[in-house]
């Protein structure tokens, strides 16, 4: 169960959501004025006429399952000696929604906001107007979290929409047959066909308003595997492995390091810095 508190002129007030409606406090409210016998508090201001008038009303506006033989013949009792109506059986006779018993770590009565203010006004119009004003602070800082929240969830969405779009640039395409078979004249140009998919003539020409190489403009994930590549290449080339062999063997050695690099956290990590 949702829960939150106020603090209402030094006393806590408990607040509980309930089908997405605010339920206040009566216990907290009512110890107001007899912090001793919170029932009894509650009871009488219950027992009045005013009050069952005003609680019918609610009801009828809310609950389409209030019973409204039972609030009839609790209204003809009202103001008779003696009479008295607790919040257990107001409930169990009109099957009253307004008002809540709880147990547990929330335990105590609790009302609708509508009539909990009202239950306030009778115990000190003062005291009801320092609930009010707490109550419209409480809610307009929920509001505000409700923003900064929505806002972070927004944020962590398009991160990951933004890194995803990344990742998939990074990771190498796969070489056609006609790309294996051009004879490279360097070795540079061997790796980063594997891993980039152009010469660095290629690059330079796609970029001519950048300076440096292919590889200065590299993520920490893309050096890393070039880093292996190197290594890579120079074992083929001791066993005599022909280049468009070795091209084809780096460019799915890239591919596959590039996908684990690109889902490595602390690799990111580093790359946002």
């Amino acid at each position: 169960m949702k829960s939150s508190k106020m603090d209402v002129q030094g006393k806590e007030i408990a607040i509980i959501v309930q089908n997405n409606e605010d339920y206040i406090s009566l216990t907290d409210i009512a110890k107001h004025k007899n912090s001793e016998a919170t029932g009894l508090v509650i009871s009488h201001w219950l027992s009045t006429k005013y009050t069952i008038e005003f609680m019918g009303f609610w009801e009828k506006m809310h609950n389409p399952d209030f019973n409204v033989t039972e609030f009839g013949n609790i209204k003809n009792e009202s103001g008779s000696n003696g009479f008295i109506l607790s919040s257990k059986v107001w409930i169990s006779k009109t099957n009253a929604i307004g008002i809540t018993s709880q147990a547990g770590r929330y335990g105590g009565t609790y009302a609708h906001k509508d009539i909990a203010f009202e239950f306030a006004s009778w115990i000190s119009a003062e005291f009801k107007l320092y609930i009010i004003k707490e109550f419209q602070r409480l809610k307009e800082e929920e509001l505000k979290q409700l923003g900064w929240d929505i806002k972070r969830n927004l944020a962590k969405i398009n991160y990951r929409i933004h890194t995803d779009a990344i990742r998939e640039n990074l990771i190498p395409d796969e070489l056609t047959k006609k790309q294996v078979n051009v004879i490279y004249a360097t070795e540079a140009d061997v790796l980063n066909m594997a891993l980039f998919g152009m010469t660095a003539k290629e690059w330079r020409e796609k970029n001519p308003d950048k300076t440096g190489n292919i590889r200065d403009y590299a993520e920490i994930s893309q050096l890393v595997c070039l880093s292996n590549l190197e290594n890579l290449n120079a074992h083929f080339i001791e066993e005599g492995v022909a280049q468009p062999e070795r091209l084809s063997r780096l460019n799915k050695i890239a591919i596959h390091q590039m996908k684990l690099l690109t889902e490595n956290r602390s690799i990111r990590k580093l790359e946002s810095y």
